[in-house]
């Protein structure tokens, strides 16, 4: 696996498998920030996501919608990306650091988590899901 730095980012596929990204640790940043690139476009969210998300998926002990949308389109409630931006959530708001590229956090995080060993998801063309292990 790799290391999850700037030099040896995380090499990841979206939930269905069309399309690659990376990400990594940028843990000098303020706030310590998961850096995500896709393609030219590069997307900041609060390091702390990893370990959130993954507790709130241990506390529903179930399968999740991913629901992932652009910072600007209304999500379904119940989904991770709603959760990735509800002021119910341990930040308050959003996880996503860069206005206009907050959203997509049911998108980019959930893979992150199935790298590192915390999550299950599925992977159909569409309508995804995941859950902690």
């Amino acid at each position: 696996m790799a290391a999850g730095t700037k030099d040896d980012p995380w090499l990841l596929r979206t939930p269905p498998g069309s399309s690659e990204y990376t990400m990594y640790r940028d843990e000098a940043a303020d706030p310590a920030a998961l850096v995500c690139q896709v393609g030219s476009t590069r997307l900041t969210y609060q390091l702390r996501a990893v370990e959130d998300l993954h507790a709130w998926l241990r506390e529903l002990g179930d399968w999740v919608p991913l629901g992932a949308a652009d910072e600007n389109k209304p999500v379904a409630d119940g989904t991770v990306e709603a959760w990735g931006r509800s002021p119910d959530n341990p930040v308050g708001g959003w996880y996503g650091l860069r206005k206009g590229y907050r959203g997509r956090f049911g998108m980019y995080l959930p893979p992150l988590l199935e790298e590192l060993g915390l999550a299950e998801l599925t992977h159909d063309a569409r309508n995804n899901r995941m859950r902690a292990l």
